[in-house]
């Protein structure tokens, strides 16, 4: 199976993935909106069976619009940004049976459709290795710093922070409006699923290689621990391994990713 992106993305959705995580997200809906997935590619037909079960939680339809549409990004439109990954996504929610794995499987996803979302989960991941506990006004200081004063970033960021906190990757500490980021406590039952996220991983950051070392440290993935070793990795068809150095194992995708989105996040 080789990776073939859809490259005719329009400046609408553009915008939509340069910030573009604009609700809360609920792992249940995630839940929901694979499995509608698993058993058909028909947009229209998942976003309607997934309007009741939103329902229950957002009453206002335009904001349930706007949720559903992240819903759909996350877990049909992927299949346009890397259908490979896609598709091991799917066999791999149809065929395990532990929530713990499908929690790896919505944040790779999420990460291949959002890079905003990415930017967010590596603060995150950057301020737990200093601190125990974060506030959002951190996070957004510190993408404020990167991306500038956007006028969607405040909200997003809270969006993000809201949904890994339901997600049960952050947790609620003692004092009121920090939290304690989860790190690394979260684990697959299979290497192939750490591998899977790996490949996610990388697709999604704006290097096309990375040290073995640094990939599977990468401050986005601060919540996943990783039993996954190098030579796994060689072994792997997604990816390319090369030694640079003397000791130094470069891995990169084997495949060419859709260079025009990263290029246009917004």
């Amino acid at each position: 199976m080789s990776y073939n992106v859809v490259t005719t993305i329009n400046s609408q959705e553009t915008m939509d993935k340069g910030i573009g995580f604009n609700r809360n997200i609920f792992l249940p809906w995630l839940d929901a909106v694979a499995a509608l997935r698993a058993g058909t590619a028909d947009a229209a037909q998942i976003r309607a069976q997934l309007d009741p079960i939103v329902q229950q939680d957002i009453a206002s339809a335009e904001n349930r619009r706007k949720a559903i549409d992240i819903l759909i990004n996350i877990w049909v439109k992927t299949g346009g940004v890397s259908p490979r990954l896609h598709q091991q996504a799917l066999h791999f929610f149809q065929t395990t049976p532990v929530p713990g794995d499908r929690l790896w499987l919505h944040y790779g996803m999420t990460l291949l459709y959002y890079p905003f979302f990415r930017e967010t989960a590596a603060a995150i991941g950057q301020l737990s290795r200093y601190t125990e506990g974060i506030t959002t006004a951190l996070v957004k200081q510190r993408l404020i710093a990167d991306r500038g004063e956007l006028g969607s970033l405040n909200k997003a960021v809270e969006r993000v922070v809201f949904s890994l906190r339901k997600w049960g990757i952050v947790q609620d500490a003692d004092r009121r409006n920090t939290y304690v980021p989860q790190r690394q406590t979260l684990t697959a039952n299979t290497q192939d699923l750490e591998a899977w996220l790996l490949a996610c991983a990388l697709w999604s950051h704006p290097a096309e290689e990375l040290p073995f070392n640094d990939l599977v440290r990468l401050p986005e993935l601060f919540p996943f621990c990783f039993s996954i070793g190098i030579d796994c990795i060689r072994q792997n068809s997604a990816f390319i391994v090369h030694r640079q150095g003397v000791s130094m194992d470069m891995v990169r995708l084997s495949s060419v990713r859709n260079v025009g989105y990263y290029n246009q996040e917004g």
